[in-house]
């Protein structure tokens, strides 16, 4: 429920520019990627919301790049003492989907 409830957020606040961004292909690659168990559309879990994260890069024309980065590769740092694990499985155009897809959100 709360992963659909995320979901629904996320589609709700999509900005204009997530138009390219395949919202549902992103929620189910974000879910089976264990992204909900640390993020949320507005609140911060473990590591922080998506609109918090999207807020951060807004205006970066290189945001979708660095954050698909610390996808793959983890980070630890940018928002507090918890590291984000590495996803370094992932393929490049997955990375950019995911980051499109937070970057979408509204903060």
């Amino acid at each position: 429920m709360r992963t659909l409830l995320a979901f629904s957020f996320l589609c709700a606040a999509a900005s204009a520019h997530a138009a390219d961004v395949d919202l549902v292909a992103a929620a189910d690659l974000a879910k089976a990627n264990g992204c909900f168990s640390c993020h949320s559309a507005t609140e911060k879990i473990v590591g922080p919301a998506f609109s918090s994260i999207a807020g951060k890069y807004a205006g970066d024309k290189d945001g979708v790049a660095t954050l698909s980065q610390s996808i793959q590769m983890g980070s630890s740092g940018k928002w507090g003492r918890a590291a984000m694990p590495a996803h370094s499985s992932l393929k490049a155009q997955d990375l950019k989907l995911l980051a499109a897809w937070v970057l979408a959100t509204k903060p």
